[in-house]
């Protein structure tokens, strides 16, 4: 690992971690604290998707939605007009809208093919974006003088790795650069962001194997044909899955590729102090 004892962690004068786990359990709260201290850059894996790699879909499919409009059509068609996305660490609608979720047209679902070939392109864009660390790394430094790094990771990062293989690429760049942390959660906080989701879904992102299996499932246990199903329903059902299916992954990541912190923990913190603290002690933790 980058940092291999609590004392190299605090004596170090460039940290650089990456967050890992399910969305809602603090990953972008810490990063928050940790980008106001002032010395650390914060870089969002979602922001970067939703910018570099996934901009010109979500815009695209924008204007695809405007041009059914007769009013909207003519104004792109004559540019008098500009539709683009106002992503934003914050706000990160956009590509979640743009992924969206399989089913009945009439409530907004898409059909699975298109659904599976969104899935894929935001593969690739999270592939490409968790590449670009290292870049982004040296560019904190060298363009504004950063000496600390955070990445902030999305949900998903762990269905494009297998943490089993001591030698996957990924993996292996990421370790090289960042020391990698796990922020995990119990059971009630698994409850409240199953709870949270049901409240309101959001779009998600899937091992194609996964989907593949809990979509059978789903038409098979409903009996549903696709243009049947109420998306909102489908991404319910299948949330709690995904918890499941996500977790002895993130286990994995952490026990062979870095460090763990509970989201318990992460909710304390208020300071950088606080942060290299905690650090500290999952470097301990760890032996």
């Amino acid at each position: 690992m980058l940092y291999s004892s609590a004392e190299e962690w605090r004596k170090a004068p460039h940290k650089r971690v990456l967050f890992f786990g399910m969305s809602g359990l603090g990953k972008t709260y810490i990063s928050n604290i940790l980008r106001g201290a002032g010395s650390w850059f914060h870089y969002s894996i979602d922001y970067r998707i939703g910018t570099r790699y996934m901009g010109e879909y979500i815009a695209d499919n924008a204007k695809a939605e405007a041009m059914k409009v007769p009013f909207l059509r003519d104004l792109l068609l004559s540019d008098s007009i500009y539709i683009g996305s106002n992503i934003s660490f914050e706000n990160l609608t956009p590509v979640a809208s743009y992924l969206g979720k399989p089913g009945d047209p009439a409530k907004g679902g898409l059909a699975m093919q298109e659904y599976t070939r969104r899935q894929d392109q935001f593969r690739t864009a999270e592939l490409n974006a968790l590449r670009d660390t290292g870049y982004f790394i040296d560019r904190a430094a060298r363009l504004y003088d950063y000496p600390n790094f955070i990445c902030d990771t999305g949900g998903s990062i762990c269905e494009w790795v297998d943490a089993n293989d001591p030698g996957d690429p990924l993996l292996t760049e990421l370790a090289k650069n960042t020391l990698m942390v796990w922020i995990k959660g119990d059971e009630a906080h698994t409850q409240e962001l199953i709870r949270r989701f049901d409240r309101a879904p959001k779009p998600m992102a899937y091992e194609p194997a996964f989907l593949t299996r809990v979509w059978q499932e789903y038409l098979k246990e409903n009996t549903l044909s696709e243009a049947d199903v109420d998306p909102d329903s489908f991404i319910r059902w299948t949330y709690a899955q995904a918890l499941a299916h996500r977790q002895p992954r993130y286990a994995a990541m952490a026990e062979k590729w870095g460090v763990t912190v509970t989201a318990d923990q992460i909710s304390t913190i208020r300071t950088e102090a606080d942060f290299t603290d905690v650090i500290a002690g999952a470097l301990e933790a760890r032996g």
